[in-house]
């Protein structure tokens, strides 16, 4: 029938189901059988194929596999495929480090062909290792299919996209300040500055800028970035801004009035000489700090107005360097300034720059501070912690500098992006005006790299006529190319040979060198894996897609380029829906770092905690907030999943040994017992909240209804029922309460498939398919379960969690009078709602065996019994509240305590009248407190009371001291390797206290212990013996298996 069940080993399970799956060909039969179905288009954001995955990828192919599986379940057909990011500086630093090489001179030497090469293959490598990984963690996809961004395929569908922008009026060569890294010597637009900011501390610099029309007088500025000084051309006030001339030693100096501060304390180190505006200061001149330059001479420098000049930071007083910043640069446009472009591509010094010529900028901050003290225009230098960019490729922190660059205009398609983004729907909501805020503020795209291995900008400037001609698919570069080619690849160097005649004038033109931004790669693929130039009917089919899903960092990267690419071609979203999710951090909650000791290796998560650990890790997270990764919260995780293990493991072992006649997928209809009708009620509700929250894509909700389900059915309804199943006789009603559970186990099992596939199909191939060999080979084959209205008796779970409740707040009571609950009490007496008393009442025999009392009372009025207090929490007044907290205190002491009590106790406001006014107090403000009188203990919770009598009669002690016994014969039953089914003979042999125990309670005794029968006489030597201490006497125990 079943095979018996072990030990719960996630390791072990995904192995086993893996090689099964692979056995099977458990995914290609799920996607023959759902081939005919409605279609649910999932579109695969690519992971860039250049290193192992790390856990955090792991989140997003979690919840990704989650949908398809979910879907699959549901019959929909599907696409299954996977993306890889194949191109940019991500793989080319990477294969750097592997070569040795550390700038572009030294890939040129190496030979740009090995190093594309190389690129290539790093990809390869990386991609099959990531498809591995992907696999381990359950993730079904179609992996051969897979598409690559390297592709020729997507390398000319972004061609034919550059082209309809070129066509439009779009594309434009500009020259501006660019982010630029001097390492890997390419610029970076505005979308990649997204999450660059790092706080670091610098050395920054105030510097005196002498006014040539006040001798004596002098601008004091303010720079993080002293390397920019030797451009300086300007200096930048705000002119509603008010300003202070202030002596400050020997040193006259015109500094912002809210940033004074900065110079030191008044009186002390400086006092006020005047005041002015921004206004006045317009116009001046001033000698630049390093006039003394080739590069600088000539230069009139001047006080310019800026609005953009702020009172918070540095002096007030802003220096203009056109040639290193971007808005320096955009305001040399409006004011007519020089520009001096200092440093070149390495970020090393160009000629006309004196003792710095030839050095990169990053080497020279103490040379420039010690040149400017010998000027004598330095005046002080601190250490200042800021947010700074750093390349998201190498680290190296960027640069501004001028160069040319191809951008796309964002102008024209701004609107008609935003248009097409109010459609989508965003989870979470808020995210959606987030990418709205970006659309707005967007600036032109740039979209050139001067690297090597990415996506070749099909651009061939004619220099004869000036004419830009643009291609479009690999078919026009061949009918206008000046010769025949055979290329291995749309790649460096091979195609930077192909020439084409200007459609123009005629003249032989060359292709720029440079290759395309990494995310038109990404953004295509709506295009390029959808056969939108193939097989135009079938794209169809299958876009918008309904799902994508990545971090929320794409916002600005992946999510930004589709919904760019695919306004531009189709002026519609790529999308229906875009689901985000947080960054994964470690345990304790700071980013994973290899030095730090916190980082876990993906594949050491998988090998040690199981697949399916982590993936409930991830689902089990809301997708808001960051995930603290780590095997703390996996430890908690386990000790979930055991709760459903150990059901499962409690129906076999019994089902074995009773072998009732059980059918899979079929609700009993007969002989049920109000809780198998609970139970299947659970069941049906749990279903339609569990469908209803993943369609909702509130996942983290599906997963707590999924672990409720658990306890529900372990700590309720199996402990309730345990007795049943211990009976020896096969009856109708134990094969209802078999019939009940197998159906709850088998259909628990299907909601859970999608979120844990690997011990969802280890149990129900156990459960299903050893008992029905015709049942779907696989549980991912199954239909996903369906709520069905008429078996959900709102009313029956609602008196249940009212009954679980009072069970929950009566052992809290015990607990409060520090008695044990194996120890009988007299009466439990219980305030409870009155419409809710009959469901009760139905269940008393469940709350007096689970609180261990005679009888239970309904109690309108607990007054007699209880003493309640409720003590105000002045930290959390004093901080809500501030000054009113003292009002609050005086004037609670006329208030009554019950009234404040049960409003609060409900989790609803309590209204304090204050002489200001109402002032709601709420329970986080409060400690609630409940006792009971003298002989009885008492505790409250949501509108339930509960009062145990504490008086213990010679009667109730003997009971108590019976199952303290009991007790510790299931102890001893344990230590002797028994299992819990095991029939057994037991000894009780001498002692007083235990003569009186067993002429009192033996039926009780055997019962409980499985003991089949039950003497008096001395153990014998086929027994496990053990002195046994009850009340203050010992006994002698035996027990021994039997037949």
């Amino acid at each position: 029938m079943f095979h018996p069940v072990g030990e719960l080993d996630f390791i072990a399970i995904y192995k086993h189901i893996l090689t099964f799956w692979d056995e099977h060909k458990c995914f290609q039969t799920l996607v023959e059988k759902n081939g005919s179905g409605p279609r649910f288009s999932f579109l695969d954001g690519p992971i860039t194929a250049n290193n192992p995955m790390g856990v955090h990828h792991g989140w997003g192919r979690t919840l990704k596999d989650l949908y398809q599986r979910y879907y699959a379940m549901r019959g929909f057909h599907q696409r299954y495929q996977n993306g890889f990011d194949c191109q940019g500086l991500w793989v080319e630093v990477e294969v750097e480090k592997d070569l040795g090489l550390n700038s572009k001179r030294e890939i040129e030497n190496y030979g740009l062909e090995k190093f594309s090469r190389k690129c290539r293959e790093r990809v390869n490598k990386f991609s099959q290792i990531q498809t591995q990984q992907s696999i381990s963690l359950g993730q079904w996809m179609d992996w051969p299919n897979s598409y690559y961004t390297m592709s020729d395929t997507n390398i000319e569908s972004i061609w034919y996209f550059l082209k309809v922008c070129h066509e439009r009026g779009w594309l434009y060569l500009g020259h501006r300040a660019m982010p630029w890294c001097s390492r890997c010597e390419t610029s970076l637009s505005q979308h990649e500055m997204l999450e660059t900011y790092y706080e670091v501390t610098h050395k920054a610099v105030y510097v005196r800028f002498p006014i040539k029309e006040r001798p004596g007088e002098s601008l004091l500025v303010w720079t993080t970035t002293p390397w920019t000084l030797p451009a300086n051309v300007a200096a930048a006030v705000h002119p509603e801004l008010e300003y202070l001339r202030i002596q400050a030693g020997e040193h006259i100096l015109i500094v912002g009035a809210e940033t004074v501060h900065r110079v030191g304390t008044e009186g002390k180190d400086y006092r006020v000489l005047g005041k002015c505006f921004g206004k006045d200061l317009l116009g001046l001149h001033y000698d630049g700090p390093f006039d003394d330059l080739e590069a600088a001479k000539n230069i009139d420098h001047r006080v310019i107005a800026w609005d953009m000049v702020g009172s918070q930071e540095g002096t007030g007083i802003v220096h203009i360097a056109p040639g290193c910043g971007q808005e320096d640069f955009e305001l040399s446009g409006v004011e007519n300034l020089p520009i001096i472009q200092p440093v070149d591509e390495t970020g090393t010094y160009l000629e006309g720059f004196g003792e710095f010529t030839g050095k990169r900028v990053q080497d020279l901050q103490q040379a420039i501070f010690a040149d400017l003290k010998r000027k004598g225009v330095r005046f002080k230098t601190e250490s200042y912690t800021h947010r700074y960019p750093s390349c998201w490729r190498c680290g190296e922190e960027l640069i501004f500098r001028l160069v040319d660059e191809w951008f796309i205009s964002s102008e024209e398609i701004r609107p008609q992006m935003r248009e097409a983004n109010s459609k989508v729907r965003w989870v979470p909501s808020h995210v959606q005006k987030r990418m709205d805020d970006w659309l707005v503020n967007m600036g032109d795209w740039c979209i050139s790299r001067k690297r090597y291995w990415g996506l070749p900008l099909p651009f061939y400037p004619c220099k004869a006529c000036g004419h830009l001609n643009v291609i479009g698919s690999l078919e026009e570069l061949r009918e206008r190319a000046t010769e025949p080619f055979d290329l291995p690849e749309l790649h460096r160097p091979w195609i930077d040979a192909v020439k084409i005649r200007c459609e123009k004038c005629g003249e032989t033109v060359t292709r720029i060198t440079d290759v395309g931004d990494c995310w038109l790669d990404a953004g295509i693929v709506p295009f390029s894996t959808m056969k939108y130039f193939e097989d135009r009917e079938y794209w169809k089919d299958w876009f918008p897609a309904d799902l994508v899903l990545e971090m929320r960092a794409q916002l600005r990267c992946w999510f930004y380029s589709l919904l760019f690419m695919s306004v531009a071609l189709e002026k519609t979203a790529p999308y229906k829906c875009v689901m985000t999710h947080e960054k994964v951090l470690a345990e304790d909650g700071r980013e994973m770092h290899k030095s730090w000791g916190n980082a876990i290796w993906f594949d050491e998560a998988v090998e040690k905690m199981g697949p399916d650990v982590v993936r409930w890790m991830y689902l089990g997270q809301a997708t808001t907030e960051p995930l603290r990764f780590g095997y703390g919260p996996s430890r908690e995780i386990k000790r979930k999943f055991l709760q459903f293990w150990n059901v499962y493991s409690f129906f076999v072992l019994y089902a074995q040994e009773d072998k009732p006649g059980l059918v899979y997928d079929r609700v009993p209809q007969e002989n049920t017992r109000l809780l198998d009708r609970w139970l299947i009620s659970r069941v049906n509700s749990a279903d339609a909240l569990i469908r209803a929250s993943v369609e909702n894509y509130e996942v983290r909700k599906a997963v707590i209804a999924i672990e409720n389900l658990w306890e529900d059915l372990s700590n309720w309804y199996v402990r309730r029922n345990r007795r049943r199943f211990w009976k020896e006789e096969t009856g109708p009603d134990k094969i209802a309460g078999y019939q009940t559970l197998y159906y709850t186990l088998t259909t628990v099992c299907r909601l859970m498939a999608p979120f844990v596939p690997f011990i969802s199909e280890h149990i129900y191939q156990n459960l299903v398919r050893s008992l029905d060999p015709s049942a779907p080979e696989s549980i991912h084959h199954t239909p996903y379960p369906v709520c069905d209205p008429g078996l959900v008796h709102t009313t029956l779970e609602e008196g249940v969690a009212m009954v679980q409740r009072v069970v929950s707040v009566g052992l809290a009571a015990r607990n409060a009078a520090g008695q044990k609950v194996r120890q009988p009490l007299a009466c439990a007496m219980l305030v409870v709602p009155e419409e809710l008393r009959e469901t009760i009442r139905q269940f008393e025999q469940d709350i007096v065996e689970e609180l261990n009392v005679k009888e239970t009372q309904f109690l309108d009025d607990p007054g007699p019994y209880i003493r309640r207090h409720v003590a105000l929490d002045m930290k959390s007044l004093k901080s809500r509240l501030g000054k009113e907290a003292g009002a609050i205190r005086k004037a609670w002491e006329e208030v009554n305590q019950d009234d404040a009590y049960d409003a609060l106790s409900m989790g609803n406001e309590f209204l304090l009248d204050l002489p200001s006014g109402l002032v709601a107090i709420t329970p986080d403000d409060v400690r609630l407190a409940m006792e009971g009188t003298e002989g009885y203990s008492a505790a409250s919770e949501k509108g339930v009371t509960v009062v145990l009598d504490l008086t213990l009669t010679p009667e109730l002690i003997a009971e108590g001291r019976c199952r303290e016994l009991v007790r510790k014969l299931q102890i001893m039953r344990k230590d002797a390797g028994l299992e819990v089914s095991d029939r057994i003979r037991l000894h009780l042999f001498r002692g007083e206290i235990m003569d009186d125990i067993v002429n009192r309670f033996k039926d009780f005794i055997a019962a409980e212990t499985l003991a089949v029968e039950l003497t008096r006489e001395a153990p014998g030597q086929d027994c496990f013996v053990r002195d046994i201490e009850v009340g203050n006497d010992t006994g002698l125990v035996g027990l021994v298996k039997v037949a």
